[in-house]
C-alpha cells in the first residue's frame, strides 16, 4: 500500500488464456480507484491462478510485473499507463515453471526485473520513467526470489538468487562482482536472502540452508557454514535480530539460528502454522525493539508473537481471511490481507 491507497495484482476467471489486472482501492473502504488489465497466456504454468508478484509503488508510479512476464508502469492515482512491455517477447525472457514471481525494484532512476532474460540477463534494469533497457546481468535463469540492494563495506551490492547461483552483481551496470553455485531442485529459490554484520543467509527447500561471508574487496566470499537438513525454508523470509536469524523450516516450524555459527537454538513444532508439504507464513516486525513480531499463516490466521534467543511467545491469534500464502501490507494501526477472493483491512488495536 502506499498513502491512502491498497494496490493489488489480480487474474479474473480461470483458464490458461486470459488477462491479469493490477487494481487500486481506497485503503479505508475498499472503494475501487482504478483497474488495469492485459491479456496474459499462462500455457501450462503450474498454480496458474493469477500474478504472484506484489505492486511496487514509488514517486506517484506503480510498478507491477505478471506472471507471464508482463512489466507495467502505470500512474499510481490514475491507472494510467507510462509504459508496458512484455519481456518475453521483447528481451528473451524464459518463463519459470510456476511463473514470475519477483516484484519491481526501484534503485535510483532504474527499475529492477528478475525476469532471466538469458545472455547474462538474470536481472534486467530499465529506466524506470522510460521502460528502456539500462542494463542485463546475471548467469542465471528466473528464480522466484525479489533481488534486493544491501550496502557492504561501504559499497552498494546488488543480491539476486538465481535457481543455480547466488548472484551478487554491481547495481549501477549490472557487472557479476561474484556468484556462489547453489543449484536448486526444480529451480525454487524463493525466500528473501537475509543479509546482517558480513553474511548473507540463503535458505532452500531441497537444500537447507548456506551462510556466506563477504569480505572486503567486491569480488570476495566464502562460505562461513551450511546446514542440508535441520534448516530448509521455502517462501518466509527469514528475520533477525541480536544475533539470531528467525526461520520457518519446512518440518520443524519457525526457528531461531544463531547466524554467525548456525546452531540451531530452538523450534517451535509446527505451533504457528499448519503442517504442510509446503508451509508458509509471513513475518514482520511489528516493534522489534522489544521481539515484537506478527505472521499471517497459510489459515489466514494473523499470529502476534514475542521472538527472541530463548523461544516464541504466542500473544494472541485472530482470523482474519481464508487460505492465503499472499503477504499482508501493514501501516498504522491496520493489517490489509488478500486471498484468491478476497481483499479485507483490520484494525491491530
Amino acid at each position: 500500500m502506499s498513502g491512502d491507497q491498497v494496490y493489488v495484482m489480480d487474474r479474473p476467471g480461470k483458464g490458461a488464456v486470459g488477462s491479469e489486472r493490477v487494481g487500486c482501492f481506497k485503503a479505508g473502504s475498499g472503494e475501487q480507484v482504478w483497474l488495469h488489465e492485459w491479456s496474459a497466456d499462462y500455457g501450462d504454468m503450474e498454480y496458474g491462478t493469477g500474478p504472484r508478484a506484489s505492486v511496487t509503488v514509488h514517486d506517484g508510479r506503480a510498478y507491477a510485473l505478471g506472471a507471464a512476464g508482463t512489466a507495467a508502469c502505470l500512474d499510481a492515482a490514475t491507472g494510467e499507463v507510462r509504459w508496458q512491455v512484455d519481456t518475453v517477447r521483447e528481451y528473451g525472457a524464459r518463463t519459470p515453471t510456476w511463473g514470475f514471481a519477483a516484484s519491481p525494484v526501484i534503485d535510483g532512476p532504474r527499475v529492477l526485473l528478475h525476469v532471466g532474460a538469458g545472455d547474462g540477463g538474470c536481472v534486467l534494469a530499465l529506466d524506470r520513467l522510460t521502460g528502456k533497457l539500462v542494463w542485463r546481468g546475471g548467469p542465471d535463469p528466473a528464480g522466484y526470489c525479489t533481488p534486493e540492494v544491501i550496502i557492504h563495506e561501504g559499497l552498494r551490492r546488488l543480491v539476486a538468487w538465481g535457481p543455480e547461483h547466488v548472484q551478487c552483481l554491481d547495481p549501477e551496470s549490472g557487472a557479476t562482482l561474484w556468484s556462489w553455485p547453489y543449484k536448486v531442485t526444480y529451480g525454487v529459490s524463493i525466500a528473501q536472502p537475509l543479509y546482517r554484520d558480513g553474511l548473507l543467509l540463503v535458505s532452500g527447500y531441497w537444500h537447507g540452508t548456506k551462510v556466506l561471508k563477504l569480505g572486503k574487496s567486491p569480488q570476495e566470499v566464502s562460505l562461513a557454514w551450511e546446514n542440508e537438513k535441520d534448516m530448509c525454508g521455502l517462501m518466509s523470509a527469514p528475520l533477525f535480530k541480536d544475533g539470531v536469524a528467525f526461520l520457518l523450516d519446512k518440518n520443524r516450524g519457525l526457528q531461531g539460528i544463531e547466524l554467525a555459527t548456525g546452531r540451531l537454538l530452538w523450534s517451535d513444532d509446527n505451533r504457528l502454522t499448519p503442517k504442510d508439504r509446503n508451509p508458509q507464513m509471513s513475518l514482520v516486525w511489528l516493534r522489534e525493539s522489544d521481539g515484537l513480531a506478527s505472521l499471517l499463516n497459510a489459515s489466514g490466521e494473523l499470529v502476534h508473537i514475542r521472538l527472541g534467543r530463548e523461544g516464541v511467545e504466542e500473544l494472541g491469534r485472530h482470523q482474519i481471511i481464508g487460505k492465503t500464502w499472499a503477504h499482508p501490507a501493514f501501516s498504522g494501526n491496520r493489517v490489509w490481507a488478500r486471498s484468491d477472493t478476497d481483499l479485507v483491512a483490520w484494525k491491530l488495536w
